[in-house]
């Protein structure tokens, strides 16, 4: 035994765990590397932890006993590796929100050598110990996973222990670098989840028992992680505003109900119902408690804890008065889909509101008409992440793209501020059977189980329905005041989609904001897509993660419309749809494991398109270039 004043037995977790130098992992508990770093923990008075990489699931295990710790004064050194991408931001965002500065933290850094080491040094009074081995900070690595370590002391080996130690002191202090926000700000926004962390994650999911399971879905996770740790931040500089600009599919509610859960009386302000009911879900699922209300429509509550509430009704004038809610009522404002906030309803709310911290949310903060909705939250956007990042991170699946091409002509239709007039879409829609012909020659091609096609109007998504369903595919339409002979309530709609009772629904903005169906594997846009907001929120609709589902499969019919073309750009994380410029669609990037495939014809079709919108000087140098190309070669 390493040491004396350990018993034989310790009661962890309401197992009897017996102290062994021999950790191998597998089945037996008592060979766990994690319970016998938990007795380590329990006595140290200096920890020392060298390992090639982190991840989330490791960190969350050893936090607590971390943290303990460091409250009775233990000094704590992490090192750890940056290599191929392994260590996960969000694990260290955890350490840094959990620990502070309390934590000595850094990248190992010397790109000449190779750096695999994994070993937890514990010193005591009067003895040191070390456990050295294969594994890294991973749930899997920690319990059952088949990993192979030992641990001796400087009692036992005191020339070994010290060179070891030793060698440890010389890599942190003098081939390392500093975590501090910088630096992880730095690697968040440049890496990519890598193959191997998605097998490692995987065998950390086989690893959860059923009661992890459930309680890890409502933790914050990844970029969740990564954003609270950003918002805590910005607030310790005394922000009192601010933005997240996350993906749609990220899990901005969720973030906001993790944020706001330290605060005692909370305000969530959405445009529309079933947003605001699906939020108090989030709510509830992470504050546990009943202490919640609304207020839209006939109900209107005032004395609870956490009130989720209608812009349209709360944004009234008589609602904003010391009689409903005083101006501090409110500890924590949270303004969902914050793209809308510059209009008036939003801004009396958010004037006359004075909380402790008023938190933005939005996929999309860029507007068409531009106005500024960063003016708002003070300019402060402490955390975002495109939906290229999102991607890349492993938040979302990655999409199958085809761009499709479609004779429909619509050059004789009339744009209407920005939009086609909606009788004339209909007059070209409806009854153009080689368009349905086309429609459905794709979606035969790629399959799907549950898909979601976007319309342009409730006769349009009808007739699409009607369609579908002569052709042998179950489908319905979803519209608002449905009433037609295909037409569907959404929720209705929605549940017999997941049970697989019809495999596609024909939506006119319905499916824009706040609804998601995780298990979609397939989304089709059916008509001219004139909003980049719209494309992406319809777009992110599918992305997503969901039991079995690998990527999702985006069909586009496109013709000569206006702004078609526009979808590389929107795809590879461009934000401005309104640049005047030339674009070279071969060297735009995707993001990982994303395809995106263009029928041919539609590459010339947006080449010409593009001529008619660059302004003469634009014109003049894309020539000069192609001229030049011509005489070099």
């Amino acid at each position: 035994m390493a040491q004396s004043d350990f018993a034989e037995r310790l009661d962890i977790d309401g197992l009897q765990i017996e102290y062994t130098d021999v950790m191998t992992g597998d089945k037996n508990r008592n060979r766990f590397l994690y319970y016998q770093l938990k007795m380590s923990m329990l006595k140290a008075n200096k920890i020392d932890i060298i390992v090639s990489f982190l991840m989330e699931s490791g960190v969350r295990m050893i936090l607590k006993d971390l943290k303990a710790a460091l409250d009775r004064g233990v000094q704590l050194r992490i090192l750890t590796g940056n290599y191929l991408g392994i260590t996960q931001p969000s694990a260290l965002c955890l350490i840094k929100k959990e620990l502070g500065n309390r934590v000595d933290l850094r990248f190992y850094n010397d790109k000449d050598r190779s750096f695999h080491p994994k070993a937890y040094i514990f010193h005591y009074e009067n003895v040191g110990e070390i456990y050295i081995g294969s594994s890294n900070i991973s749930r899997s690595a920690l319990t059952s996973g088949i990993e192979w370590n030992y641990r001796f002391s400087s009692l036992d080996d005191k020339k070994n222990f010290n060179l070891f130690y030793d060698t440890f002191v010389e890599l942190f202090e003098n081939h390392s670098i500093v975590i501090d926000d910088d630096e992880l700000i730095r690697y968040s926004k440049n890496w990519h989840k890598p193959a191997v962390s998605k097998d490692l994650a995987k065998y950390d999911n086989l690893e959860d028992d059923e009661d992890t399971k459930v309680e890890s879905l409502f933790q914050p996770r990844g970029a969740q992680i990564e954003a609270l740790y950003a918002l805590e931040d910005s607030r310790s500089e005394g922000a009192t505003k601010g933005l997240v600009q996350a993906a749609t599919g990220v899990g901005k509610t969720y973030l906001a109900a993790f944020d706001s859960e330290k605060y005692e009386r909370v305000l969530f302000v959405a445009h529309r119902e079933e947003i605001l009911k699906q939020a108090a879900v989030s709510f509830k699922n992470v504050r546990h408690s009943d202490d919640y209300g609304f207020f839209y429509g006939k109900q209107k509550d005032t004395d609870k804890a956490v009130i989720f509430a209608s812009v349209a009704t709360l944004g009234r004038k008589e609602y904003l008065t010391e009689d409903v809610f005083a101006p501090d009522y409110f500890d924590y404002v949270i303004v969902d889909e914050f793209h809308h906030a510059v209009n008036e309803q939003y801004q009396r709310i958010v004037k006359y509101f004075k909380p402790q911290f008023l938190l933005g949310l939005t996929a999309t903060p860029e507007r068409m008409d531009g106005k500024n909705i960063y003016e708002i939250c003070n300019y402060n956007v402490p955390y975002e992440i495109s939906l290229k990042e999102a991607i890349n991170k492993g938040m979302l699946v990655p999409f199958h793209y085809y761009g499709i091409y479609d004779e429909t002509d619509y050059s004789s239709l009339h744009l209407v501020k920005g939009r086609y007039d909606e009788k004339e879409l209909n007059e070209t829609y409806i009854g153009n059977i080689k368009r349905y012909d086309l429609i459905y020659k794709y979606y035969m091609k790629y399959r799907s189980k549950r898909a979601l096609g976007f319309c342009c109007s409730r006769q349009h998504a009808e007739e699409m329905a009607k369609e579908f369903c002569q052709r042998g595919i179950e489908a319905v339409a979803v519209y608002s005041n449905a009433d037609g002979e295909f037409s569907e309530d959404r929720d209705k709609a929605i549940e017999k989609l997941k049970k697989q009772e019809i495999k596609m629904i024909f939506s006119v903005d319905m499916f824009n904001e706040g609804v998601d169906i995780a298990a979609l594997d397939m989304v089709m846009f059916l008509r001219p897509t004139e909003s980049p907001i719209v494309f992406l929120q319809q777009l992110g609709r599918g992305l997503r993660i969901s039991k079995g589902k690998e990527y999702l499969n985006v069909l586009d019919f496109i013709g000569n419309y206006e702004k078609a073309g526009r979808a590389p750009l929107l795809l590879s994380g461009g934000k401005d749809l309104g640049e005047k410029s030339a674009c070279n669609y071969a060297d735009i990037e995707y993001p990982d494991d994303c395809i995106v495939d263009f029928d041919m014809r539609l590459i010339d079709l947006f080449k010409e398109l593009e001529k008619k919108s660059l302004s003469v000087k634009e014109r003049i140098k894309q020539e000069f270039y192609r001229v030049k190309e011509l005489l070099v070669y």
